[in-house]
């Protein structure tokens, strides 16, 4: 286990971790003050002692930043009852096998996320912390994420993942849920990043995914234990994944996508930004395509990836030991499963006669350009069959 600069083996200190804990969620105490605190003092402890000392008696004249008068004041009230509870609560949870708590100190710190201009000061980590250190690559996209544009995430995941980059992806539907699939299969598998307390995964749909995650990878969140879901807070693992890896790849987006927020938070942070292009129609590649005129490189193969950032294109020989990857033909089962299971609203409403994809839009109340790609999809895994006149089929498998 990983924790605070006094830890061991079974777990940290209680008051190395208040100290973290204190520094990293004190109200009034913001990310970039925290991280610049505890880069000019060097450990919490320092910077609640400073807090602690006569007013002017903790200030240096050289440039170490002041604690402010705000700051100062919360760092310096008694312990909270809620803070102590939250102690409790994280020494209790770090009980636990393949549990972490990964301070800004600590070797398992992600190196690129140190030096983002508001690292987070501690990270509650489920299963193999170690990824975190190795070269990575983040993988994001919409929600409602199309049949090809799930597709397209889980066959670039796993290759990426076969040389050797590890997926970081946020652990929500669609595209983020194929992503984590594909590199799961591959053999660096994948880091989930969540907005939420790690004790509280979110959304519920994809329960057994995070579990799986935690098992065969790695799951990330750098906000307390009982943390709910908030709005605000996504946008906050959004610039999380993309400090921790050399670039992000966005597969599918609308024009308001979250998913254009990683891609900010990547351009500004100096990371590489991909992006998948698709048809002018698709309302879910006009925030790709927008990526693309503001200078996000256009790809069509992992290879195009891996060439941007300089990576060896045959590491997919990389070791797999002590990794479950699937074989080639399971994951192939997988992906047709996975594919089907998506499919399962559209099958139905195309039943067993042919009707063309307007009708079948309509039928579904969605647009007909994401209908298109969904049948293309479903076309190239032999699902439906394309008749003269435009009308789609189901076959028999």
């Amino acid at each position: 286990m990983q924790a605070t600069d006094s830890s061991s083996a079974s777990g940290p200190a209680a008051d190395g971790l208040a100290a973290w804990l204190r520094l990293a969620y004190t109200p009034g105490v913001s990310r970039l003050a925290a991280a610049r605190l505890l880069q000019a003092y060097g450990t919490p402890q320092a910077v609640l002692a400073a807090s602690l000392a006569p007013q002017g008696a903790s200030y240096s004249d050289d440039d170490t930043p002041r604690l402010t008068a705000s700051q100062a004041a919360a760092l310096r009230a008694p312990l909270s009852a809620g803070m102590r509870r939250l102690v409790e609560t994280t020494l209790a949870w770090l009980a636990q096998p393949d549990h972490h708590v990964i301070t800004f100190n600590d070797e398992a710190y992600p190196p690129l996320l140190r030096h983002i201009a508001d690292p987070p000061l501690l990270l509650h980590a489920c299963g193999n912390a170690a990824l975190l250190a190795r070269p990575g690559i983040g993988i994001v996209g919409s929600r409602n994420a199309t049949l090809q544009g799930r597709g397209n995430a889980q066959r670039f995941a796993r290759s990426l993942a076969d040389a050797g980059l590890t997926v970081a992806s946020g652990l929500a539907l669609g595209i983020d849920a194929a992503a984590h699939a594909g590199a799961l299969a591959g053999a660096a598998s994948t880091v989930a990043v969540v907005g939420t307390g790690i004790d509280l995964l979110y959304p519920a749909a994809n329960a057994a995914l995070a579990q799986r995650i935690a098992r065969e990878g790695c799951v990330v969140s750098e906000f307390a234990l009982g943390t709910p879901a908030r709005a605000a807070h996504f946008p906050i693992r959004n610039r999380t994944i993309s400090g921790m890896v050399r670039g992000v790849l966005v597969v599918e987006a609308a024009e308001k996508s979250g998913s254009l927020i990683t891609a900010r938070c990547a351009n500004e942070q100096g990371r590489d930004v991909f992006a998948i292009p698709g048809s002018i129609h698709a309302t879910l590649s006009k925030g790709c395509h927008r990526l693309i005129r503001e200078g996000a490189l256009l790809v069509e193969t992992a290879d195009d990836i891996l060439q941007a950032l300089g990576a060896d294109t045959s590491a997919a020989s990389i070791s797999q030991e002590g990794h479950s990857a699937l074989s080639n033909g399971a994951c192939e089962d997988a992906m047709h499963t996975a594919l089907m299971q998506a499919a399962t609203p559209l099958l139905a409403a195309l039943g067993h006669d042919p009707v063309g994809a307007d009708a079948l839009a309509a039928r579904l109340q969605c647009n007909a350009a994401d209908t298109q790609a969904s049948l293309l999809a479903l076309e190239l895994a032999g699902v439906v069959e394309r008749l003269p006149g435009g009308v789609f089929q189901r076959l028999k498998r």
